[in-house]
């Protein structure tokens, strides 16, 4: 059985940014974005993909909440392994249509 990797980084408002426009064409700070890598390592671990978690955004998520800074960023970095493996969100109306 072979390994599988994910990549978690943590940054700030101005590189989330960066990369969501850069990636997807959004021009503004987000709170996590998922990258698939889909890629075998020469060691032959599988490389899923990285999830990148804007440690700015989370705190002031944590703050509208009352759980704190570590499980708000725990439940980004679930929301992203989530993206990784397929599971994405709906589109509008699609809800109201099931």
């Amino acid at each position: 059985m072979n390994n599988t990797y994910i990549s978690i980084t943590i940054c700030g408002d101005e590189e989330i940014k960066k990369l969501n426009k850069e990636y997807l064409k959004h021009d503004y700070a987000t709170d996590v974005l998922s990258f698939n890598i889909n890629e075998n390592m020469e060691d032959g671990t599988f490389h899923l993909g990285e999830v990148v978690i804007n440690k700015e955004q989370a705190k002031r998520q944590a703050k509208k909440g009352k759980d704190g800074l570590e499980k708000e960023i725990s439940e980004l970095a679930a929301h992203g392994v989530l993206h990784l493996l397929g599971v994405h969100h709906e589109e509008p109306g699609e809800e109201e249509a099931k």
